[in-house]
């Protein structure tokens, strides 16, 4: 028995000791040797960008990388909304590195986003049956709208996109819970702009009364709104709803003609790729909504695919229509009441929060249209 003692004694011990040297070399190579060998793969295929700090890598930089300062009308927003982004692309390239804080996808993200889910399907259903009652209001139609796409996209989604209904619901997450703010942000932008530049203000407001006099705005006249619709366009080229896209490689994958391990992070600035000059000319930083006079496909050089504002591909935002909609009802109803400028104490502070927003609010002064048009 002592004997037996002993050797348990023993091998309690030397676990004891391997498990000592485990966790920490775990830990080493989770925080160390991995990020280095990443860093080393992708340099070696010419992606360049800044060297791994470790454990929160870039995350501290590009916390604190916020200008506070107000700052020109005429000035790129590109160093104030994104100065990290901006300054790796002038110094590294367009395609580059950096590195965030590593995570990794624990059982509570996983409880949440089960819970979004289920709200958003309860939400289709009860709209559904609101819709059959006869109790549909303005607020159902993203409601509606969900529900009419739901079985053609759980029928043909992943065959057409290899996407399931759950990677569709999970998109439009961000337009349901943001999309007020998103078209809200649309309008105060549109002010903005209209307010700077008066000309395409009172072009706007005379093609509102040319098409729909005094009445209200109905859907049948809105795809007649042509210089409306260029002007939001570009607004939205300019002030894009959100300024970043962020997709996470599930599996190895291969982008631009580089290799991307499984785990990494893809972001692709959207404002980066709306103000770059070699796409959209010398004027790319500024206002001009004649570039949409043929459509969005022939609006930049080359007829390359560089206008992102609801996302793309098989994950477009699937509210885009609906919230062009609402914007185009809401600024002819603007433009119908009343003129606008900026008032004296408007501070131009574009930042990036989830969507991008004024920092400082938007201050603007309205007068009434003096005489409605025939």
């Amino acid at each position: 028995m002592e004997i037996m003692s002993i050797q348990y004694r023993w091998v309690a011990s030397c676990c004891g000791v391997a498990m000592a040297m485990l966790v920490p070399w775990k830990m080493l190579e989770w925080a160390w040797f991995k990020p280095k060998r990443l860093e080393k793969y992708l340099r070696q295929q010419g992606l360049n960008g800044t060297s791994y700090k470790p454990l929160f890598g870039d995350t501290k930089a590009i916390m604190t990388a916020t200008q506070l300062q107000p700052m020109n009308l005429s000035d790129d927003i590109m160093p104030r909304v994104m100065p990290f982004v901006h300054t790796a692309i002038q110094t590294y390239a367009k395609y580059s590195s950096y590195r965030f804080f590593p995570s990794t996808r624990n059982k509570r993200m996983e409880q949440i986003d089960h819970e979004v889910r289920e709200l958003i399907r309860r939400m289709i259903d009860d709209r559904t049956i609101a819709m059959e009652a006869g109790e549909t209001s303005h607020d159902d139609l993203l409601g509606i709208l969900l529900q009419s796409n739901y079985d053609e996209i759980q029928k043909t989604g992943n065959e057409r996109f290899g996407m399931s209904i759950d990677d569709i619901i999970e998109e439009c997450k961000l337009f349901y819970f943001a999309g007020h703010e998103t078209v809200a942000n649309l309008l105060v932008w549109t002010m903005v702009l209209l307010s700077r530049y008066p000309q395409w203000q009172e072009l706007a407001r005379d093609e509102v009364f040319e098409v729909f006099g005094n009445d209200n705005p109905d859907l049948d006249r809105l795809s007649r709104l042509k210089t409306v619709n260029m002007i939001l366009l570009e607004v939205l080229r300019l002030y894009p709803g959100v300024s970043a896209l962020y997709r996470m490689c599930t599996k190895q994958n291969k982008v631009a003609g580089i290799n991307l391990p499984e785990g990494t992070l893809v972001i692709m600035p959207i404002l980066a790729l709306h103000h770059d000059q070699e796409t959209w000319g010398d004027d790319a930083t500024e206002f001009n909504p004649q570039r949409f006079s043929n459509g969005v496909a022939k609006a930049t050089s080359g007829g390359q695919v560089s206008y992102f504002p609801f996302g793309g591909g098989p994950r477009i935002c699937i509210g885009q229509n609906f919230a062009m909609l609402e914007a185009k009802i809401a600024i002819v109803m603007i433009l119908q009441r009343f003129s606008f400028v900026l008032s004296p104490a408007y501070a131009h502070a574009p930042q990036s929060i989830i969507t991008l927003q004024p920092q400082f609010g938007a201050h603007l002064i309205l007068r009434k249209v003096k005489d409605s048009r025939p």
